[in-house]
């Protein structure tokens, strides 16, 4: 017996085009019903990403909630803040002194002054010092933009640091000419605030407990220790998912914390409420979708049964007659998919010029990144395929002898 001619694909692409385009009104009420699916459900998901990461991505720009902070004073070895690195989750930690110990003035004449700013202890890693500025080392500091703009510095200009103490009924002042290395941004630190090096804070808190400190121009008193307990520590997590786990590790070490789980929170509930009706909506179309294509796909077969037979009588196999129905429906859905994301756009640039009308020139509220859309095109493509075989079945089954029935 004779084998069946085996068609090149080609041949079987340019037929499945040229079928779709003579029976266009048909091929264009499918892709409509595809758009009708898919536009919607990007738009609705570009929603929920852009208002989800817009939230998580403000609460990211702050610092201050990744911070877990350590109230009261304690007794804290080196040892624990091994320990605590360890942790996962760590984004970030160094040692720091006693609260009352963590102030100082500064200075930069007469006129400009500022009393009692936060002295912080920073590092390589600090999420304070953002991108673009290097930690402090030595006699280079960081200032908060409330201090800078008292003081009325910018970066490369040198301010005195001023600390009190009171030894032995005598009231003394140590002082230290720093150069301000940079500001920080305005959403950093509110609060005025000096960010250093750990040893000048450790030299400012033996200071005040009545050591001698060179650094800070008094050889009087006791010689200082090495340093191997501090009282608290800055502690910042990697993520936002990491700040409760990091805050119980630390209430487990009987040391109580202070954090913004709240704000964290709501984010959360958000994305997980806008997520389940993401879902619901997405689900109840994608059945849908798929009853319309299976219903439009078999239909379609029903009405073609001669022509199907016919490309059998004509020597195609009985695979490249199930193929040629799901290249129709791969043609379809690329076609709808590329409508449905030009809606998108089109919806999504709406959305940021109305919606967006009141938030930060950067902001956005819908929003698909170049993964989603890819994840979309293949699960569109997917769905119509699987729908696509189940026509491509029952197509294999024509016999080519129905294309001479009604001859």
């Amino acid at each position: 017996m004779r084998p069946e001619a085996r068609p090149g694909w080609g041949l079987l692409a340019g037929l499945a085009t040229r079928d779709l385009w003579h029976d266009r009104k048909v091929s264009l009420c499918i892709v409509a019903s595809l758009v009708a699916v898919i536009a919607p459900l990007l738009l609705l998901f570009g929603l929920k990403h852009g208002v989800v990461s817009q939230l998580r991505g403000e609460l990211l720009d702050d610092p201050r909630n990744l911070e877990i902070r350590l109230l009261g004073n304690h007794d804290l070895d080196r040892a624990w803040f091994a320990r605590l690195a360890a942790q996962p989750g760590v984004g970030f930690v160094m040692p720091l002194t006693r609260s009352l110990n963590a102030q100082a003035d500064l200075a930069l004449d007469s006129q400009r002054f500022v009393a009692g700013a936060e002295v912080i202890p920073s590092g390589p890693g600090d999420p304070l010092l953002g991108a673009r500025l290097a930690p402090p080392q030595g006699d280079s500091v960081l200032l908060s933009a409330s201090a800078a703009r008292k003081l009325e510095v910018s970066g490369g200009e040198r301010i005195r640091l001023l600390v009190l103490r009171k030894l032995d009924g005598n009231s003394e002042r140590g002082q230290r000419e720093v150069t301000v290395a940079g500001v920080l941004p305005e959403t950093a630190f509110p609060r005025p605030a000096l960010l250093v090096s750990l040893d000048l804070l450790v030299a400012m808190e033996d200071f005040r407990d009545g050591f001698a400190v060179p650094a800070l121009g008094f050889a009087s008193g006791r010689p200082a220790l090495p340093r191997e307990r501090y009282a608290r520590a800055r502690v910042y997590a990697g993520s936002l998912d990491a700040v409760a786990p990091l805050a119980g590790w630390l209430e487990g070490e009987r040391i109580e914390t202070s954090t913004r789980l709240r704000e964290i929170e709501s984010v959360k509930a958000v994305d997980r409420v806008l997520g389940l009706i993401f879902a619901v909506i997405a689900w109840t179309a994608a059945i849908g979708c798929i009853a319309s294509l299976a219903g439009a796909f078999l239909a379609n077969i029903d009405r073609k049964r001669k022509d199907l037979a016919l490309l059998r009588l004509l020597g195609f196999r009985r695979a490249a007659v199930g193929v040629y129905v799901m290249v129709q429906a791969a043609l379809l859905t690329c076609l709808a998919f590329g409508l449905g994301y030009a809606a998108y756009l089109a919806g999504s640039t709406v959305f940021n010029r109305v919606l967006g009308a009141n938030l930060a020139a950067d902001a956005f509220v819908c929003r698909l990144e170049n993964l989603h859309i890819l994840l979309a095109f293949a699960s569109a493509l997917l769905i119509a395929s699987l729908v696509a075989a189940l026509g491509g079945y029952r197509a294999i089954h024509i016999q080519p002898a129905e294309s001479l029935r009604d001859l």
